[in-house]
């Protein structure tokens, strides 16, 4: 898989003589979580993992060189059940999932550290993600932080239909990777769906409401696309990725500066 994490916060290439040497105390670890799933007919299978690796990557980049943050090696696999019935989707279950994250956190607690970050790109994911920072702050006593997407940019020049229900496969996702890897991007086989219209407001929606209902892609989109894909650009994609970049390295320096006295 293809990485833009600079070799110096790779911590997969330490060895583990340089390990013992970090301080445990400050040094934060980041947990990439994303998913290998359908991205309609014009992304691959690995958008949401790319796209975690770009960002992150590019945030990592901009970080202090004397700050002791290093990414971990991806979870390439998450839970994406809601695209279950297109070929090339890869999912585990929500215990699965969280089991891996689990176990994975206990590692990083045996070996003395006490700060780890777990950056999330797959919608799929966010619930546990969120689950599981509380649970291994309560099972190991671990300094646990919870990072999503693109950190909350505003994204200037979407619109406000795509800004709502772009969820998947859509301009977004479709600028980063024209940015970064356009070979990888067919622009022949661009589609349009929605799963909701701003412009005729229901009581149930699909997400971020009081009121909700269960979905799966496949009920509402045959080719897999959740959002407009048409209006993506290199240059917005290269505009967002750095917006993002930027914010994200801000939050991960606050992570390391947290608290402001050790753990008990």
């Amino acid at each position: 898989m293809r990485t833009w994490v600079p070799d110096a916060r790779n911590f997969a290439y330490l060895n583990w003589k340089q390990v013992d040497a970090l301080p445990r105390e400050s040094t934060l670890l980041v947990l990439p979580t994303a998913a290998i799933e359908q991205h309609g007919h014009h992304l691959p299978l690995a958008t949401d993992t790319l796209i975690n690796n770009l960002l992150l990557g590019y945030a990592l980049a901009k970080l202090p060189p004397e700050m002791h943050v290093y990414a971990l090696p991806p979870v390439h696999y998450g839970k994406s059940n809601e695209h279950i019935g297109f070929p090339g989707t890869l999912s585990v279950s929500a215990a699965t999932f969280m089991a891996v994250l689990r176990d994975l956190g206990a590692s990083v607690a045996s070996a003395g550290f006490r700060k780890l970050a777990l950056y999330n790109t797959h919608g799929g994911n966010s619930s546990l993600i969120d689950v599981m920072a509380r649970d291994l702050r309560a099972e190991f006593n671990l300094r646990t932080f919870a990072l999503h997407g693109s950190g909350g940019i505003a994204f200037e020049g979407l619109s406000a239909q795509e800004r709502a229900y772009g969820f998947h496969a859509n301009e977004v996702e479709t600028a980063f990777l024209l940015a970064s890897v356009p070979e990888l991007v067919d622009r022949s086989a661009y589609t349009v769906n929605y799963i909701a219209d701003i412009a005729n407001p229901e009581l149930l929606l699909p997400e971020n409401a009081p009121a909700t209902f269960a979905w799966l892609t496949r009920d509402i989109s045959p080719s897999g696309v959740l959002g407009d894909p048409r209006p993506a650009t290199a240059e917005n994609g290269a505009r967002w990725r750095d917006a993002a970049a930027t914010r994200l390295a801000a939050a991960l320096e606050a992570m390391v500066r947290y608290p402001s006295q050790p753990a008990t």
